[in-house]
């Protein structure tokens, strides 16, 4: 279960797009006094936002991230599977055959 987010995905939202419309850009560390949120909070979403529309190449876009998380899960699903069959895998091999040395 993923830990509750601090901020809402709205305030995330509109934070991000008042840096990105604001000319000349504003301090984010005074913007987000104003919006009452943490100034590395408020530079971590706007470098995001930046990713995700391939203004940067520093840091994976958030469909990039998500989709590594998912193959990360299921990797490490498709390992416990694998021990899994190869305890049995183990065990039916000394069934089978009960003069093998058991090591």
């Amino acid at each position: 279960m993923a830990a509750p987010k601090k901020y809402p995905d709205e305030l995330r939202a509109r934070a991000v797009r008042l840096y990105r419309e604001s000319e000349p850009k504003p301090v984010i560390r005074r913007l987000a006094e104003q919006l009452n949120v943490h100034h590395e909070a408020l530079r971590n979403w706007i470098r995001q936002a930046e990713a995700d529309a391939g203004e940067r190449h520093d840091r994976p876009t958030s469909e990039l991230a998500e989709e590594n998380r998912r193959l990360a899960k299921e990797n490490a699903e498709l390992r416990r599977a694998n021990e899994i069959l190869k305890a049995a895998s183990a065990y039916f091999a000394a069934e089978l055959d009960p003069t093998r040395r058991r090591s």
